[in-house]
């Protein structure tokens, strides 16, 4: 089991195989549960991503609509990204990443509190994740991929796709954060099994 005293999360489901391919349990509130992830998510989101380098984030929603989210890879690979940007926090500014693919299956819990992100590998990626709170249009913010010291995997002189939203946001130095120290702070990824 991972260290759940990590606020952000890495999770790999039990895959259960045979000839005919496989099965995942990728979500049981209990298992979560036990593993100190006690958020209700209420509302799925699936994007498609067509050229490789694409690179969505950094976003997160203000509080009282924060969005905890629970990610994966279900076509391709993507670098997934979450950046702690809680104010007090020993850890602010930090960040953890780690590749999320249809092959490994791997999940990122991304609590509130971070800014969440990923830069696909290859073409026509796609990605699910559960959320914590229903989209808020006026609780919508962000921090610019290249703001916040995030090393992104692109190949040198590659300028990932962006979307102009995305191209605009600010730098983490340019930015005053809503979210508050919850006195976890980030640690290294540490992989575990549900």
């Amino acid at each position: 089991m991972a260290n759940s005293a990590n606020p952000v999360q890495l999770i790999d489901a039990v895959r259960h195989g045979d000839t005919r391919g496989w099965f995942t349990e990728s979500y049981s509130e209990k298992a979560f549960a036990d593993r100190g992830i006690d958020c209700r998510f209420v509302q799925d989101n699936h994007s498609l991503s067509r050229p490789a380098w694409t690179l969505r984030g950094l976003h997160f929603q203000a509080p009282p609509a924060g969005q905890a989210k629970l990610v994966r890879c279900v076509r391709g690979r993507i670098w997934d990204v979450a950046v702690d940007i809680r104010r007090g926090s020993p850890t602010y500014g930090r960040s953890v990443g780690s590749e999320l693919s249809a092959e490994n299956g791997r999940q990122l819990y991304v609590p509130v509190g971070f800014a969440h992100g990923f830069l696909t590998l290859e073409p026509d990626t796609e990605v699910v994740y559960k959320v914590s709170h229903l989209y808020a249009p006026e609780a919508d913010g962000g921090i610019a991929w290249n703001g916040a010291g995030v090393d992104w995997p692109l190949p040198p002189g590659t300028a990932p796709e962006l979307s102009a939203k995305d191209a605009r946001l600010p730098a983490l130095n340019d930015f005053n954060s809503a979210f508050d120290y919850d006195g976890r702070p980030l640690l290294p990824l540490d992989q575990g099994v549900f």
